[in-house]
């Protein structure tokens, strides 16, 4: 069976296979947040210290971050169902190996390797769905499907991360993942065509993939440590600077590379380019959503974890409905109106959870906001998805969709911990004039997340401003009427 084969509209087995990739992936964004709630218990069990705690969920956003336009290649190059199926495979023994850890370092150690897994499957799984579903409405509808489970994946990851702990033990917030990918590694090679990139053969661009693995790798590591290091630490700066330097290796390498990892020509799509900048955007400012409204219910409002978990219900539901409608919403207007409503929902709900107040309730001050925010990153995580991979060749389509996760999960990391340190500042302020009034602290915390969401809608009112102006009109005008004519566009040379 070849991508041809599935790329039939008539061939149902498309969508069973869409099925499998879809709940790999909602496994892996569902593990960036499942162990949140399980923290506490964590680090009772394996006597973590409070500041390495937070590497439990760092040690996984460092190597998914890092590693996931070198998955993305390796896809394209070696075969996307292989690399999937060896993501996959990998996943599910870390998964093991931390669910078993009996000390911190073993735990982080296999949080990381979790992580290179999920890199590793990511991009791969999301170039099978742009392979097996040509552009236009049917790529469309599946990348709605693909969109509603990836985004509703942080929200359950809350939700199943407070069951399972509480139920069962945080050990079974990893475990849970093994079953699952052992089982889609067996359905793979019945579901999901083999197809990869033949015009290059093998050749792999080693220096680049060294370069840009470990300039991600340390600018994603400086980012989310510079909470507790200081911005302005010498470890903050000199990583920084020596992420930029290896980057700029990187582009330099790319320039005279004769197969390079990240052909530049790629750039010269300004809607894909546009759609990975605006990706950024949103990742900084939706991933940290989840991370300060779990804070506020349960240090302010005084939820339990699973009481917590079970609050996210409603915003999973609502973001799983937008997407939907998002996919179909794309087909019959465009993707760039969709993403700039998109966005304007985003930056409406962020703007309302910066009301919150010491004393606020639930629905006033997290359901109606959060549903608010949960249609926008439907309605905004779909059509940047479609905008990134629209017209782009068949033989890099596991690079174009490693770059929009790339950029998605940098951006999660650059928005979390600028807006942590804007939150924490804050907090410390109020503290401080209060006299350090234990009493005064959940006025605090609050102001704290009141500045970190209205620094997060900024973010998306810029993702709203770049969008207008680097999408451009006629690709997304392009992409309605081939929808509409409903026959598959061929993919557009990239040279």
């Amino acid at each position: 069976m070849t991508a041809a084969d599935l790329s039939n509209p008539d061939d149902k087995r498309r969508w069973y296979a869409l099925a499998l990739l879809a709940v790999a992936q909602f496994v892996v964004v569902l593990d960036a947040s499942i162990v949140n709630v399980a923290l506490p218990s964590i680090g009772r069990d394996l006597e973590f210290s409070q500041e390495n705690l937070a590497w439990v969920v760092n040690a996984y956003v460092l190597t998914f971050g890092g590693f996931l336009l070198l998955g993305g290649r390796m896809a394209d190059l070696l075969g996307r169902r292989r690399v999937f199926v060896g993501g996959l495979l990998l996943f599910a023994v870390a998964s093991l190996a931390g669910g078993l850890a009996q000390s911190e370092g073993q735990l982080i150690a296999a949080r990381a390797v979790q992580g290179l897994g999920a890199a590793i499957l990511s991009p791969a799984a999301l170039s099978i769905v742009t392979t097996i579903f040509s552009e236009g409405a049917d790529r469309n509808r599946a990348l709605g499907v693909w969109g509603a489970v990836a985004g509703s994946g942080g929200a359950a990851g809350v939700l199943l991360g407070g069951v399972l702990t509480d139920a069962l033990g945080w050990e079974w917030v990893l475990f849970v993942n093994v079953p699952i990918g052992v089982g889609a590694a067996a359905l793979a090679s019945r579901l999901i065509p083999e197809s990869r990139d033949a015009r290059d053969g093998r050749t792999f661009d080693v220096a680049g993939a060294l370069t840009v693995t470990a300039g991600l790798s340390i600018l994603v590591y400086a980012l989310v440590d510079a909470t507790d290091a200081g911005w302005a630490s010498t470890q903050t700066v000199g990583l920084l600077a020596l992420s930029a330097g290896l980057i700029a290796a990187f582009v330099a390498i790319e320039l005279r590379a004769a197969h390079p990892l990240v052909p530049f020509r790629f750039f010269r799509q300004r809607t894909v380019t546009g759609a990975n900048v605006v990706s950024l955007l949103i990742g900084a400012s939706l991933f940290s959503m989840f991370f300060f409204v779990s804070l506020y219910m349960q240090q302010v409002l005084g939820y339990e974890p699973l009481k917590a978990g079970l609050a996210y219900l409603p915003l999973a539901l609502a973001i799983m409905a937008s997407a939907g409608m998002a996919s179909q919403l794309t087909t019959r207007v465009g993707f760039k109106p969709v993403l700039a409503v998109g966005l304007v929902f985003v930056a409406a709900g962020l703007i309302w959870f910066a009301q919150v107040s010491p004393g606020g309730t639930y629905v006033g001050d997290v359901l109606f906001p959060s549903l608010l925010a949960a249609i926008g990153l439907g309605l905004s995580f779909v059509p940047v998805t479609i905008g990134a991979v629209s017209g782009v060749a068949e033989r890099e389509s596991g690079l174009a969709s490693g770059l929009i996760n790339t950029t998605q999960q940098v951006g999660g990391a650059l928005g979390l911990a600028v807006l942590a340190t804007i939150a924490n500042s804050r907090t410390n302020d109020v503290m401080a004039a209060a006299g350090g009034n234990p009493a005064e602290l959940p006025a605090a915390l609050t102001e704290g997340f009141q500045s970190a969401f209205m620094v997060g809608a900024g973010f998306a009112l810029v993702g709203l401003v770049l969008s207008l102006v680097l999408i451009r009109n006629a690709d997304s005008r392009a992409h309605t009427r081939q929808a509409a004519a409903g026959e598959p566009q061929p993919a557009q040379a990239t040279a």
